[in-house]
């Protein structure tokens, strides 16, 4: 262990000291019709990682259409007007009459939902409440949806890809992004800008309503099966009051099940436009000649004809603390959580210092963003873990977005104990880095590990691809460089700063969570142990 911290003490000391050098050469070039392209030449080995991105995630939804974002991150798979159907004119037809009798459809839901609305029906989404009409024009939709399917030549841009020798073909949508990847030998460069300025130029969004009922089936197994999962929906809902992140990537159930083709329509014109869109390349190839052959196959994409709208909803201060209290079948916890500044804020830096010492260290090695592992050596693992034994768990951390943030401490009680007596343990630590501060060692310790994860990460095609990305959506090349000067120029002062500003009282959301009565499983790995 000793050998391990000096190592990385080491370590960390040559990237600070050679941090100009670390720089890495992007070029940047943006097309005629606007798309910009982001490129990292790496000539280790004979691959690309390749990604493009269009800056829309759930916060440019509204009511109405959220989770329409993350429909799309679906919808971009189902092929072209080449691509995914053996009769392309058939295709066509069968989307259009499809689109007719969803809206048949939908005018029997609207007298359902005022139904509900009335008291006559609970539920308008129950099938025994539909009218015989409605369930008519189900079995005519059916009959179009079985007659598409047997034209669609199911996945085929994934096999054209792995045929090619592609590895991890996939994509994911974020508050603020949607990111398509891919990897392929350096020689494929041509038949990735083909596949994707066609998949962007000449979309089909076939299968399209019945790929709701997927989304939905989606979010049972991902959010609703999960314990605590509807829970940390209502309590995300309840800490953003009137931003956009107040609901989650996947939407609310009645907006998926209801969204129509022409709502994507609009919405695939306005942000899936070439001027919202970069594209990421890093790896073995010319940036100049892949820059000319990305005009000549990206560059063919119409350019968007609207502006993409700005987001111009600005969360209130909260006038007061926010708390829920929750019955769930899993391990009692707490969580408090303060909404605080975006990721490219001038005090963003401080609080993923701040986030560092008190939860410990983060654990690069994946995704970027939040869900990240972090090593047990913040304060609170040692003051509630070691010292009181009192929690099982404890950490604290940052998550930075585009139009904003959040702080947050969690814990888990140990066997014995509850969320409630862990609360006030949790409130101490942060009164006592606003009051006395830090030191300048825990500082230099959190600016050493992520100094080495953020170079860790730049090691592979893949790993600068994903921060690349993530940077960009929320801000620029720019940021990206400049983020380990930023982290490196924080001072014992900021943190201290930080805290005592940003974290007060009337700030908080805290939620507490115990285990459901009834509820038999074990309370903890420790509970059983005991």
């Amino acid at each position: 262990m000793a050998v391990s911290k000096v190592l990385v003490s080491a370590l960390a000391a040559v990237l600070a000291s050679s941090l100009p050098a670390q720089q890495l050469p992007i070029v940047e070039r943006t097309l005629a019709n606007g798309m910009r392209l982001v490129m990292v030449e790496r000539h280790d080995q004979p691959t690309i990682a390749f990604g493009w991105m269009a800056r829309v995630g759930s916060a440019n939804e509204r009511p109405g259409i959220t989770g329409l974002a993350h429909l799309f991150e679906h919808m971009m798979f189902k092929g072209s007007k080449t691509l995914g159907t053996r009769d392309a004119r058939r295709d066509a037809e069968l989307n259009d009459l499809q689109d007719r009798v969803q809206a048949r459809m939908r005018a029997e839901m609207s007298l359902l939902r005022e139904q509900q609305r009335r008291g006559a029906i609970p539920d308008m989404m129950d099938p025994r409440a539909r009218t015989p009409r409605l369930a008519k024009l189900i079995e005519e939709y059916e009959a179009l949806v079985r007659e598409q399917r047997a034209l669609v030549v199911k996945d085929e841009m994934d096999q054209i890809y792995t045929q090619a020798g592609a590895t991890g073909i996939n994509a994911s949508t974020s508050q603020d992004r949607t990111f398509y990847i891919v990897g392929l030998p350096s020689n494929k460069l041509e038949l990735w800008m083909w596949i994707e300025s066609d998949r962007i130029a000449n979309p089909v969004f076939r299968e399209f309503y019945s790929e709701r009922d997927v989304i939905l089936e989606e979010r049972r197994q991902t959010l609703e099966s999960r314990p605590g999962g509807l829970v940390g929906e209502a309590f995300n809902a309840m800490t953003w009051m009137a931003h956009p992140y107040t609901w989650e990537v996947i939407g609310w159930p009645s907006d998926i099940a209801q969204v129509t083709r022409e709502q994507a329509n609009e919405f695939f014109a306005t942000y899936y436009a070439p001027g919202n869109l970069t594209a990421v390349l890093v790896g073995d190839f010319d940036a100049e000649k892949a820059a000319a052959m990305a005009e000549r196959y990206l560059g063919r994409i119409p350019a968007g004809r609207n502006p993409v709208p700005e987001v111009t909803t600005l969360e209130p201060p909260q006038p007061a603390e926010q708390r829920m209290i929750a019955d769930v079948e899993t391990t009692p916890s707490i969580q408090v959580e303060y909404k605080t500044v975006s990721a490219v804020h001038r005090d963003a830096a401080a609080f993923a210092a701040l986030g560092g010492i008190l939860g410990g260290a983060q654990v690069y090695g994946g995704r970027p963003g939040p869900g990240s592992a972090r090593v047990p050596t913040g304060r609170l693992h040692k003051a509630l873990v070691l010292e009181r034994k009192v929690a099982t768990g404890a950490s604290a951390a940052f998550h930075g977005e585009k139009y904003g943030g959040t702080f947050a401490l969690r814990a888990t009680p140990g066997p014995g104990h509850t969320p409630e007596e862990l609360e006030p343990l949790l409130h101490a630590e942060v009164e006592r880095i606003a009051r006395d501060g830090v030191t300048p060692g825990e500082l230099q310790r959190f600016k050493n590990a992520t100094q080495v994860g953020f170079y860790t990460r730049l090691e592979t095609n893949s790993g600068i691809r994903e921060t690349l990305a993530q940077a960009l959506a929320v801000g620029t090349v720019q940021d990206f460089q400049e983020a380990p000067g930023r982290i490196q120029a924080v001072t014992v002062e900021d943190v201290q700063r930080v805290a005592r500003q940003y974290l007060t009282p009337n700030a908080r959301n805290v939620l507490i969570t115990h285990r459901k009565a009834g509820d038999a499983r074990p309370r903890t790995q420790n509970a059983e142990v005991k």
